[in-house]
């Protein structure tokens, strides 16, 4: 009788361990009375590859104001001629042309011409004549290296910054009324042109579209069209 007692109470024990035991299973811990909660699998949201740059021959044709070309004319004048710069001056352009080849994604490079011309009014210092003396005359124009820096942008606005150096050459003649010299000008003088602007182009569609931009050098505002191809 002792022996089957014995026996009952160590089968009572073994199922009494098996029942508290761990399992280990499939590299997951499960405990007694713990409930895994329910998987969900995640989604991460897929990145969309950018496209591959493709090479684009860039044209644009704008307008610059105000033109600083007028700046070129003297001041005043001592001599056989005794005369100072008016302040009503009329000027034209620059009208301003690029062609750019941009070969990656952030960089162009091309050619820029710019042309313009300006008249300001010159008065006797003798004379209290209301009427200028003579008109002083410049056209220039100018061919540069023009080289573009393009900002990461959206599709319809690209930033950029435009750097330009290059020669220019201008033509002064000061006339008096009935058509005479008044002075010998400078004919065909060359002397350094450059331009340093940043920008924004907006585009119509990948191939056209228009820009405007601020800097120094041949002029201080300008805009226009562009178009690729």
């Amino acid at each position: 009788m002792k022996k089957q007692i014995t026996l009952v109470s160590i089968l009572l024990v073994i199922f009494g361990g098996i029942a508290d035991a761990q399992f280990y299973g499939g590299g997951v811990y499960i405990q007694r009375g713990y409930r895994m909660p329910p998987h969900h699998p995640q989604h991460y949201p897929h990145r969309q590859k950018r496209p591959a740059f493709k090479p684009t021959v860039n044209l644009s044709l704008g307008y610059g104001f105000p033109n600083l070309d007028k700046n070129y004319l003297p001041d005043e004048f001592y001599g056989a001629v005794n005369a100072y710069k008016g302040t009503q001056s009329s000027q034209t352009g620059p009208f301003t042309g690029t062609l750019d080849f941009q070969f990656s994604r952030y960089n162009s490079i091309g050619i820029m011409g710019t042309y313009g011309k300006a008249n300001i009014p010159y008065y006797d210092y003798s004379s209290n004549a209301a009427a200028p003396s003579f008109n002083g005359d410049l056209t220039s124009w100018s061919v540069m290296l023009n080289m573009m820096t393009y900002f990461p942008s959206y599709q319809t606005v690209s930033p950029y910054i435009r750097t330009a150096i290059g020669i220019n050459n201008r033509t002064e003649n000061y006339i008096y009324p009935n058509g005479t010299k008044a002075i010998e000008g400078g004919n065909d003088i060359s002397d350094l042109a450059y331009q340093v602007s940043i920008g924004t182009r907006f585009n119509f569609s990948p191939n056209a579209g228009f820009y405007i931009e601020a800097g120094y050098g041949k002029y201080i505002v300008n805009g226009g069209l562009t178009f690729r191809f």
